[in-house]
């Protein structure tokens, strides 16, 4: 999915060179090439009309003209890889917000308290992953805070499914060595609600980074945890590799899916999908309907199952943040 355009004309007084994109803010984008970081921007032409997604985002490999001042433009966007994207919010018409490009590993940080975890965001998150076929780690912070046998019965099931899950803790640092390794020489992202404490992992895994950490307001609910990332930006990891901090979501509506199939970014479902009696199944009250009959044999764990019904027909918490 890139965005290519040809170069200038043969002959202009720019220099070409090749890089990808870390920092992203206010219309500007840091291009890290072979001569070094350089600010640039869109180039105007392929800006023109209106774009059902973002152009260029953090991650994306870029060609760019650097001009006589140092800066540059943007003159093409070489294909992706992958997308970690949604539909952006607050808008009448489609259209692709691009998290990340070209992502290899997608950390998805919950609380297992303060915040008290959604696991319905979190089956969000990890249908965005299976359609965008980008490797999910299921990262459970604050583990110092609760009991493990009360942390697994909140997410044994994910590993279960066949789902990575690290417990970790910023305070006594459980599981950080565990997260170097699954970040060595790949470009990830860390997402998750705000307030999950992404940030103080990050400080930890990454030293010196002294990222800006929010502390939760005083009586504040689920997930409204105070913001704190700014800009959307990679920082370069010790080993090698990247990661990218995305900012917390008040929504992660799903881009380019179909209700018809959803059921197949859902592990422990797609795998009995030709077992029901219907082709055009959707798992909700048909009968022969084998993923209904696995929910009621305990194959399937009734929140998984529920959290499905409710991104295909309709979910009413769906302003919650995420």
């Amino acid at each position: 999915m890139g965005v290519s355009q040809p170069l200038l004309p043969v002959g202009s007084q720019s220099e070409y060179t090749e890089g990808f994109v870390i920092r992203s803010q206010a219309g500007y984008l840091t291009v890290r090439t072979e001569k070094g970081d350089i600010q640039t921007r869109l180039r105007g032409r392929l800006r023109r009309g209106r774009a059902e997604g973002d152009l260029v985002a953090v991650g994306d490999n870029v060609r760019i003209a650097i001009h006589e001042d140092g800066t540059g433009s943007i003159e093409e966007v070489l294909p992706r890889k992958s997308v970690f994207s949604r539909q952006l919010s607050g808008v009448n018409y489609d259209y692709q917000q691009i998290l990340l490009a070209n992502a290899d590993l997608a950390l998805l940080v919950f609380a297992c308290t303060q915040p008290d975890p959604s696991l319905r965001m979190l089956d969000r998150f990890l249908v965005v992953t299976e359609r965008a076929h980008i490797r999910a780690v299921i990262v459970v912070n604050k583990v110092d805070l609760m009991p493990l046998e009360q942390v697994d019965k909140l997410f044994g099931m994910y590993r279960a499914i066949g789902y990575d899950v690290i417990y970790a803790s910023a305070v006594t640092g459980q599981g950080v060595e565990a997260l170097r390794e699954c970040l060595q020489g790949k470009l990830s992202t860390l997402a998750g609600p705000s307030g999950v404490g992404k940030s103080s992992l990050l400080n930890v895994v990454i030293p010196d980074l002294n990222l800006q950490v929010g502390a939760l307001s005083e009586g504040v609910g689920r997930g409204k945890g105070r913001h704190t990332t700014r800009v959307r930006q990679l920082f370069p990891l010790p080993g090698g590799g990247y990661i990218a901090d995305v900012p917390g979501l008040r929504t992660l509506a799903l881009w380019d899916i179909q209700d018809e199939e959803l059921d197949a970014y859902f592990k422990e479902i797609a795998p009995l999908v030709p077992e029901c009696q219907f082709n055009d199944c959707s798992h909700s009250h048909e009968p022969g309907c084998a993923v209904r009959k696995a929910v009621e044999r305990g194959q399937i764990d009734p929140r998984r199952y529920e959290s499905y019904l409710k991104l295909r027909f309709g979910d009413p918490e769906e302003d919650d943040e995420v």
